[in-house]
């Protein structure tokens, strides 16, 4: 691959990468894949998606895009999937949607529904609720299952670190049912997780299918926790998509 910078060909202005993290995680997941963006010169910012409702993460993701100036390539992992999708498509800013082990619902569907499409999810024996005052919940995972089930090819010690700094998500963020999605008329990439055990790498490829990838990356053997493990390829397919 070469060393140049990609531009935006109608502004001459390289994107600014945007990456959201799912549930279970924080902004801190994606530092492998920032550090090599950045070593090929492009900006990239982390934000913090608030796990409490795909709606309301949207908006809050469209408000940081606001901030922004140029055009943008938004990279999404996990539930942060969902949260693109629901990126408002109108904006002309967005130029590409990058799905890492990621959610990418159609209208009407929610991330629970497409991870129980295809057998292989073992996420609902792991989890460790925790009620909040309205009724709803938090969901964790146990500490002690943290790594076979979201970082298996992750260092034990690093693995031990994530799962003590995991954020968890709404119990109803899961079951909201997406909005219009924008990979309908932005074009995405996707990369796949040969041995997710959060969505199994057959709904993952269902999801590519339909949206029309540009470019499916199927890395065999890599576990949720992907952009972790596996920060070369996911940081090589930003790289095509901002090209």
């Amino acid at each position: 691959m070469s060393n140049a910078v990609a531009a935006h060909p109608a502004t001459g202005q390289k994107p600014t990468i945007v990456l959201v993290h799912g549930a279970f995680a924080d902004g801190a997941g994606w530092n492998p894949v920032i550090e090599r963006l950045q070593r090929r010169g492009f900006t990239a910012v982390a934000v913090a998606n608030p796990l409490r409702g795909v709606g309301s993460d949207a908006e809050a993701l469209d408000t940081r895009l606001a901030a922004i100036d140029g055009p943008v390539v938004l990279v999404g992992h996990s539930y942060g999937g969902a949260v693109i999708t629901n990126v408002k498509a109108r904006s002309p800013k967005v130029k590409a949607l990058v799905y890492v082990a990621a959610f990418a619902p159609a209208e009407g569907e929610a991330a629970a529904q497409l991870a129980a499409k295809y057998p292989g999810s073992t996420l609902g024996e792991t989890l460790a609720p925790v009620l909040l005052p309205d009724g709803s919940k938090d969901l964790y995972i146990k500490p002690s299952l943290f790594r076979q089930q979201f970082a298996a090819d992750v260092p034990a010690r690093q693995a031990a670190l994530m799962a003590s700094t995991q954020r968890p998500i709404r119990d109803v963020a899961l079951n909201e049912a997406s909005g219009a999605p924008a990979w309908a008329s932005i074009p995405s990439w996707f990369l796949l997780a040969g041995a997710d055990k959060n969505i199994p790498v057959r709904a993952q490829k269902f999801m590519a299918d339909r949206a029309g990838s540009r470019a499916t990356v199927t890395v065999e053997g890599a576990s949720h926790a992907v952009a972790v493990s596996r920060p070369n390829a996911v940081a090589d397919l930003v790289l095509r998509a901002a090209g």
